[in-house]
């Protein structure tokens, strides 16, 4: 019975490790699927105060939107493109939530830089990504970068970039990840997505 248990318990821990190895690259993510629900985790607003993601999701359906970090340009680029879309993307039905693991206040500097009104999030140690299957440990030179930015935080993972669109029962009904991080749907070929699944 104790050769069992022990076995039982080894399986247990491997599984365990097994889960929070992060992938080498980009390309080795094994992100969720459509139809799978995105689990609920806590986050923090750019106002610090602790967010638990269901709760934002369960209001409305949603753009869920993963970016690097306000210090990435092509995020940035990004992020104002959304913006300029927010309204036709709100005329929709859909409202906009984008994380990365920068620390609030960093949040607070993206939004008002590239005049954010939509709703930016802090995944500084990175739960909901790795739960979602979209991080990778950061290469060496980007390091300093996401430790600095999320205060401390993250030593070692950056997000895929990515976009899913949920229902309000946390299901993906779309999802867009883009491994080569130059490269971000664009917001025409977004609001036809979004119009379709209307």
């Amino acid at each position: 019975m104790k050769k069992i248990i022990c076995v039982v318990l080894t399986t247990i821990a491997s599984f365990a490790n097994a889960q929070s190895i992060l992938p080498k690259s980009a390309t080795e993510i094994a992100p969720l699927l459509i139809g799978e629900k995105i689990p609920d985790v806590i986050l923090k607003s750019s106002d610090n105060v602790t967010v638990p993601i269901k709760s934002l999701l369960k209001k409305k359906k949603t753009v869920l939107v993963f970016y690097r970090g306000g210090w990435c340009p092509y995020c940035n680029m990004h992020l104002s493109a959304l913006a300029e879309a927010e309204e036709q993307i709100l005329g929709l039905g859909y409202q906009i939530i984008a994380i990365s693991p920068d620390a609030p206040e960093n949040l607070k500097l993206t939004e008002e830089k590239d005049k954010i009104k939509y709703t930016l999030l802090s995944d500084s140690r990175g739960e909901l990504a790795k739960a979602v299957g979209i991080s990778f440990e950061a290469p060496e030179n980007y390091k300093s970068i996401i430790n600095v930015n999320s205060k401390g935080e993250n030593k070692e993972f950056l997000p895929v970039p990515s976009i899913f669109v949920l229902n309000t029962d946390n299901e993906i009904e779309f999802e867009f990840i883009t491994p080569d991080f130059k490269h971000r749907i664009t917001t025409e070929l977004l609001i036809a997505v979004l119009k379709t699944l209307k």
